[in-house]
């Protein structure tokens, strides 16, 4: 069974193109959410990750991962694989 993983981003943001880059490397499907200009799904990222005001914010199956940099670390440790699910993970 594969994770369900939701990436919240903005336009022209460097950090969540990597970050993107890396699910996609990893065969994943991921529901994004543009926030570039505010409104409802920024409220309902900074709810959700309290404190988090940057982007890319990143939740595997409804758990708080953190940015780009979290979702690197994840890989390089070699956690990053099981969280997306094995079924997931090419």
């Amino acid at each position: 069974m594969t994770a369900n993983i939701e990436i919240y981003t903005k336009f022209g943001c460097p950090y969540c193109v990597r970050a993107k880059h890396l699910l996609d490397s990893k065969g994943v499907t991921y529901t994004e959410y543009d926030v570039t200009m505010g409104g409802a799904k920024r409220a309902e990222m900074v709810a959700r990750a309290p404190g988090a005001c940057t982007v890319p914010q990143i939740f595997i199956n409804d758990v708080a991962v953190g940015g780009s940099d979290d979702l690197r670390a994840l890989d390089t440790q070699g956690k990053l694989d099981s969280l997306l699910g094995a079924s997931g993970a090419q």
